[in-house]
């Protein structure tokens, strides 16, 4: 099968028979309209990298382990003039990837939630959606474990043209594993169609975060189940922090509940089994600057004298992980 930059045909014809047929026209529409180059600057530079990758012929996305891996037996590739083609997705956030023996180091070992993750949830024959997948990491590692299809969901085209770029080589998902430019204030409501959707740093990134639980709440089936992973603020107390300007340098904080309020909200929001499953303080072993992240990150969003605060002198970041049902 060769190689087609942001087919998205099988997710409509998809869509249409699960019921969903004016989605999957706007969707049609939707991805017309931001797949164009008229729509984001650099979209012409990044899909002339695309082409200018290895071709695909026999290639396939192995991800039953760390790093998401791209391969093909018998194919020589010019490392050197493939790390500079990678390099103009620069920066690479969520990972790590493998593309042909040349390892990509991003930013976040994504793999170390991805084992918090696994521990506590089955994958196996569900329907997902991942909202604020970025490049779908988690995507492919979902698949891999026996996941039916995986829609993510990512504004940013960065991020959206990192995924295609392992789409390229994928010869067994591709029918299965979507990523649209989107947020989650696009999705329909009362989608009801995910056995799973899951939410992995972004309800601290909403203004209003009740209204981004009841979105989710919307997408999933009955008795369907939500995988929340969010800043949280270490108290015995039912409050929040609200950053006054910025948060580890981040100026789209706005709220970091604790976990108490945090299990309210999701009640209140009608989730039900609310099950914290991780706790787990960011560190530089998991969120760190490299040469494929040249950018600041963690270590210089810390208080340099006390790393259990930030900059601006919050409590440094800690994530909790919580699974519920619909």
């Amino acid at each position: 099968m060769s190689a087609k930059l942001f087919d998205r045909e099988s997710l409509v014809t998809r869509l249409r028979e699960i019921g969903h047929e004016v989605w999957a026209k706007e969707l049609r529409e939707i991805c017309a309209q931001r797949f164009s180059t008229s729509y984001h600057g650099t979209l012409k530079q990044w899909i002339a990298a695309w082409h200018g990758l290895p071709p695909g012929g026999g290639s396939a996305v192995y991800a039953g382990s760390a790093r998401v891996a791209i391969d093909a037996a018998g194919v020589e590739v010019a490392e050197e003039e493939l790390r500079q083609t990678l390099m103009q997705f620069h920066p690479w956030r969520k990972g790590p990837f493998r593309f042909f023996g040349l390892d990509v180091d991003t930013e976040w070992r994504s793999d170390m939630k991805w084992d918090r993750i696994t521990d506590n949830l089955s994958f196996q024959g569900k329907a997902v959606l991942d909202v604020g997948c970025g490049n779908s990491y988690y995507g492919w590692r979902m698949l891999d474990a026996g996941a039916e299809w995986v829609l993510g969901c990512d504004p940013f085209l960065l991020y959206v043209m990192q995924f295609e770029v392992a789409r390229k080589y994928d010869t067994e998902f591709r029918n299965r594993h979507f990523v649209l430019p989107i947020t989650d204030s696009e999705l329909p409501d009362n989608l009801s169609a995910f056995d799973i959707v899951s939410s992995m740093g972004v309800l601290y990134h909403r203004p209003s975060p009740i209204d981004h639980l009841q979105k989710l709440m919307s997408a999933l089936r009955p008795d369907g189940q939500l995988l929340l992973e969010t800043l949280v603020l270490e108290s015995t107390e039912s409050n929040a922090l609200t950053p006054s300007d910025r948060y580890a340098k981040m100026r789209n904080v706005w709220f970091i509940p604790s976990i108490s309020l945090l299990k309210t909200w999701l009640q209140r929001t009608g989730f039900r089994s609310v099950e914290v499953v991780d706790v787990s303080r960011t560190t530089a072993a998991e969120q760190r600057r490299t040469p494929w992240m040249m950018f600041e990150s963690l270590s210089d969003f810390l208080d340099p004298s006390d790393a259990t605060l930030t900059i601006e002198g919050y409590p440094a970041p800690v994530r909790a992980m919580l699974v519920a049902n619909r």
